[in-house]
């Protein structure tokens, strides 16, 4: 057996232990067990990898740990699951987010074991996602990820929920519903004119045999249902929805690891199977991307809800990783990978500071909101990091993601070799991005932080608990360490980028 099989068996024993769990203890003491399980197997996991790596060329091995079992002859559907560079940095990514989501929700009322029933299936849907190398076993664990945010949001979320989670569900069921076409669609085609029906990815990728007229009908499909989820323009407003109603730990796995199935799924799946489609209408979804980049940012400009502006923040910065990838350097898709593992870590740390500061003023409006800094200082001071952390600061995550995304967008070439101005004039216009995040974050930060306290009754409120505490710093840890120490991450990403882009372009780039 794999040891990525461990990734879908840790959560469903969770499922079983918080179904016995008989008080709130046990329901906590089964969330922790688990939860650093599964942080502690990703980091194994990460470390082994690396290792692997060291001593193996990476053309020659393109997936890790592999392991495959037929569960649907008829339809060669199989439990097939391996992993590259980018799997293992998303998986690693996905377990440090359900760890400090489990300390951010702690004090969860009322129904905390029903809430972390739900809340640890969406984190199976996930980790089966980027473990599977099957495209039906794909979709499935895809859609055990959407199912749950329907209830945790509807259930436990706060002000328009019902309205927020439906909307998402319908969108998101919709991008689901295109996605289905276009996977049975490469596995008709594919199979019609290889002679070899399967839905595994790398057999499918190596067999390229979809006509260049299939795959344009096809790629749409695909990218679009996997781009919904990636908040890609104009079928994004599902997201700052769906983020401002979510309970705190539902909004830092939403949007720190959810999101980032629809970037991983537009490279995995919709690129790297119908390469020559996303080169001739790359330009239709880069113009999409661009204007999701920009429209972002400046829609966080004029929020004054706290949620909102990091929900559309979050909006800009996976436009961004959309962006890179169609750009299809090496470079600029190193650079997607690393700004999904750098967003995932940020806007988490973002949605536990909103969620801990909302749990004590109950107002997200920064209109009533001021003078925190003396009340809170443990919080306020995270936020900053996280503010400056988000704007792109040197030291941190942010910087290295997005200046390696420009740089490598900016050198895009076209098919013959010469300058792709179409590429560099979206790039210039996406470089855009980077002033308006540092207007609305410090803007944020000036107004809420600092001056004098306009509410009395917030001068008696209390800082960070230990559990708070426990997750803000771990996820600050991993902030700045990333964006210290970047190069293990970004030469593991490098090495799983590259065979993929080497099909997608057909040339080494």
């Amino acid at each position: 057996m794999s040891i990525l099989t461990f990734f879908v068996i840790i959560p469903v024993l969770m499922l079983l232990g918080l179904w016995v769990a008989r008080n709130l203890n046990q329901v906590r003491g089964v969330m922790v067990v688990g939860a650093s399980l599964l942080l502690a197997l990703s980091v194994y996991l990460t470390i082994t990898f690396i290792q692997m790596r060291q001593v193996m060329p990476a053309d020659q091995f393109p997936m890790l740990f592999t392991a495959s079992h037929t569960w649907f002859k008829p339809l060669n559907i199989a439990y097939a699951v391996g992993v590259d560079g980018i799997s293992v940095v998303m998986l690693l990514l996905s377990s440090i987010i359900v760890f400090t989501g489990t300390f951010a929700s702690w004090k969860l009322k009322p129904l905390t074991k029903e809430y972390f029933l739900w809340f640890t299936l969406l984190s199976t849907g996930v980790y089966g996602f980027f473990i599977s190398v099957d495209l039906f076993t794909m979709f499935m664990f895809y859609e055990v990820a959407l199912i749950p945010m329907y209830l945790l949001i509807g259930v436990w979320g706060s002000g328009r929920k019902e309205y927020s989670a439906m909307k998402l569900t319908l969108m998101l069921m919709g991008g689901s519903a295109l996605l289905i076409i276009g996977i049975l669609g490469i596995y008709f085609f594919n199979g019609s004119f290889s002679g070899e029906y399967t839905m595994n990815v790398l057999q499918i990728a190596e067999s390229h045999a979809i006509p260049v007229a299939f795959q344009k009908i096809f790629f749409p499909f695909v990218f679009i249902g996997f781009g919904v989820l990636g908040a890609l323009f104009p079928f994004h407003t599902w997201s700052p929805d769906g983020h401002a109603s979510a309970p705190t730990a539902v909004s830092m796995l939403h949007a720190g690891v959810l999101m980032k199935l629809g970037g991983y799924g537009c490279f995995r799946v919709a690129m790297y199977l119908l390469p020559e489609a996303a080169q001739e209408l790359s330009w239709i979804f880069i113009i999409l991307t661009t204007i999701s980049v920009v429209y972002g940012a400046f829609s966080a400009c004029v929020q004054t809800d706290l949620k909102y502006i990091n929900a559309y923040s979050s909006v800009s910065h996976c436009g961004l990783v959309l962006f890179a990838l169609l750009m299809m350097t090496k470079v600029s898709c190193t650079g997607a990978i690393l700004q999904m593992l750098s967003h995932g870590l940020m806007t988490a740390l973002f949605f536990a500071l909103i969620g801990m500061i909302y749990g004590r003023t109950h107002t997200r409006d920064i209109r009533e909101l001021s003078g925190l800094m003396k009340i809170m200082p443990f919080l306020s001071v995270g936020y900053v990091i996280a503010g400056l952390a988000n704007l792109g600061l040197p030291g941190f995550s942010g910087f290295i993601a997005e200046m390696t995304i420009f740089v490598g967008s900016f050198g895009a070439e076209t098919v013959g070799g010469g300058v792709d101005v179409m590429r560099r004039v979206a790039t210039i216009i996406a470089c855009v991005s980077i002033v308006i995040t540092a207007v609305y974050i410090l803007r944020v930060v000036g107004k809420i932080l600092y001056g004098k306290v306009e509410n009395k009754h917030f001068e008696t409120l209390t800082d960070a608990t230990w559990d708070e505490r426990l997750a803000v710093c771990c996820l600050i840890f991993c902030v700045a360490a990333l964006g210290l120490a970047p190069l293990w991450a970004s030469n593991v990403i490098n090495d799983a980028v590259e065979p993929i882009l080497s099909v997608v372009t057909h040339v080494n780039p």
